[in-house]
């Protein structure tokens, strides 16, 4: 049908980003405040994050963990 509009990304909660990474929420909040992830503010004045930019986060950290071998 011609008329639909997609669907909405999933956001996620801080507390959600936080267990993904193992941090504190209050550092997913200084992360978005350090434009290292951008936000959406929800009416209520809540961060809101958008999961494939978390989820793209999450896979460059997880290489740069990875030990190179020799």
């Amino acid at each position: 049908m011609a008329g639909r509009t997609p669907a909405p990304e999933p956001l996620l909660t801080p507390a959600e980003v936080a267990a993904m990474f193992r941090v504190d929420p209050k550092t997913v909040t200084r992360w978005a405040k350090a434009g290292k992830l951008s936000s959406i503010r929800t009416l209520g004045g809540h961060r809101r994050y958008r999961a494939s930019e978390v989820q793209s986060l999450l896979e460059g950290a997880e290489q740069k963990a990875e030990p190179t071998s020799a």
